[in-house]
């Protein structure tokens, strides 16, 4: 599969100070600063709140991905806890690559592609599912099989695990693929800016979603 490899999720970053003094709120805005395509989140007709989340690089520190968070910043429930009443939806921004050269030249880097943002946004949804009959050292195992799913599915975007839907980018109607589980929705698909797009969350339909260029960070901090 075309994809960027098999990155871990993405949890929401912690406001506390780092050892170099820096606050890591701070730091992680610079992350998603660097990047050298634009961010996307949910449009003007949420009005929630937002919040960022890490980004991703390459070896040699270029930013290649990251994701923005919108409604209710989501957490794994202990068994017990209760039902999962949290709403929210997470945006992926994926830059567009084709297959090229490593930095250092020695291999080459896997093209991205719609199937990357599909497989980062599945795998980021898993991030925040614990089955309650699952205990903390059975979770580990769980995860990896169900990650492998999640991974299997992006390559088959074709496939019948998938439906298509037509949600506005920029005001302009773009094709996604969507797909339910019983932890969330998934959607991928791809803009007219050069990056594409995956989504993830529970609470909340995608149907009624819309994404734009975010123009101001720091309706995120």
């Amino acid at each position: 599969m075309e994809t960027t490899s098999r990155v871990g999720a993405h949890t929401a970053s912690s406001t506390t100070s780092t050892s170099e003094g820096v606050p890591a709120a701070g730091r992680m805005v610079d992350g998603y600063l660097r990047a050298p395509f634009p961010w996307y989140g949910l449009d003007e007709a949420f009005t929630g709140s937002r919040w960022l989340m890490q980004v991703g690089t390459a070896a040699d520190g270029t930013v290649q991905h990251g994701s923005t968070g919108h409604g209710d910043e989501p957490t794994i429930r202990p068994e017990g806890a209760g039902p999962d009443r949290s709403r929210f939806a997470v945006v992926v921004t994926v830059a567009a690559h084709p297959v090229r050269r490593s930095g250092d030249g020695t291999g080459v880097l896997d093209a991205t592609t719609v199937s990357s943002a599909a497989w980062l946004a599945g795998s980021g949804l898993l991030a925040y599912t614990w089955p309650a009959q699952l205990d903390h050292a059975r979770r580990n195992e769980w995860l990896d099989q169900q990650t492998e799913t999640a991974f299997e599915l992006a390559d088959d975007l074709e496939g019948p695990a998938w439906t298509t839907l037509s949600l506005p980018v920029d005001g302009v109607p773009m094709p996604f693929h969507y797909r339910e589980s019983e932890f969330g929705w998934v959607l991928a698909g791809s803009t007219q800016a050069g990056v594409h797009l995956g989504a993830y969350g529970r609470g909340m339909s995608a149907y009624g979603l819309g994404f734009s260029v975010v123009a101001d960070l720091s309706a995120y901090t």
